[in-house]
């Protein structure tokens, strides 16, 4: 298989990125996810049959090789900016939500089972907080985070080190009902996470990484004023709060 035209054409944006080696597999790993359809690292490998490389230097790729994920999307705004129908425009708009990445089977690092509205059911996912761009002509990512679940004896940990108090006749929800202790220490969590402020670092949630990337996003472009708009998920009271008196842009939630 050779490369297809629109990677030939703008895989240049992202050569400083990667070392030569890297920038190679790069190329071959983007391609592969634009023709195949669900195929692993080995089916993708296998597709570039005329130039047949071992697995290995694939997954080197995605695993070790030191690029920046960062600069990669730096380079992918490059892209944007260069096709005028792409181009970020002054009647954009910006829009926060999650997404669940949904897999079979558990063997995945940092997943977890979490509730899909569409199904009605719970699902082994993992769940991306994404900061997008749309106008009447093109939208896309501009920024986002994997959410990672909590780790509640971290978290316990942490509270009662603060002395943060908690009932002691919630000790039993542990082994007789897991999901209710979750909820009860982030609940505990939620209205102290302020006071003291080191309560903060205990666990990113979905809600702190929106606004992290919001804050990252109006901190590389502060002439950027575009409207934000979300769901009734982030349409919270600290979310709009912190929109409105520190990032200083209008919003609208439902």
């Amino acid at each position: 298989m050779a490369l297809p035209e629109v990677v030939a054409q703008y895989a240049p944006f992202c050569a400083d990125v990667f070392s030569a080696e890297a920038f190679s597999e790069f190329k071959r790993y983007i391609s592969g996810l634009i023709v195949s359809e669900h195929k692993p690292v080995e089916g993708i490998n296998r597709l570039f049959v005329f130039e047949s490389r071992n697995q290995s230097a694939l997954n080197r790729l995605l695993t070790v090789s030191p690029f920046s994920l960062a600069a990669v999307n730096q380079a992918r705004w490059a892209v944007l900016a260069s096709v005028p129908a792409t181009r970020r425009k002054p009647k954009g708009v910006l829009s926060v939500d999650d997404t669940l990445l949904t897999h079979y089977g558990q063997d995945f690092e940092q997943i977890v089972q979490l509730f899909d509205h569409v199904s009605g059911s719970y699902v082994w996912a993992h769940d991306l907080v994404t900061l997008h761009y749309s106008d009447d002509d093109t939208d896309y990512p501009l920024r986002f985070q994997l959410w990672r679940p909590v780790d509640l004896a971290q978290l316990e940990q942490g509270l009662r080190a603060a002395q943060v108090p908690l009932k002691a006749s919630k000790d039993a929800l542990k082994e007789t009902a897991p999901r209710k202790w979750r909820g009860y220490l982030l609940g505990v969590w939620q209205r102290r996470q302020k006071q003291p402020p080191e309560l903060r670092d205990l666990y990113n949630s979905k809600l702190s990484i929106a606004q992290d990337l919001l804050q990252q996003w109006v901190t590389a472009h502060p002439a950027d004023a575009a409207p934000v708009t979300f769901d009734n998920w982030f349409t919270q009271p600290d979310c709009c709060r912190f929109l409105d008196q520190t990032l200083h842009l209008p919003y609208v939630g439902s």
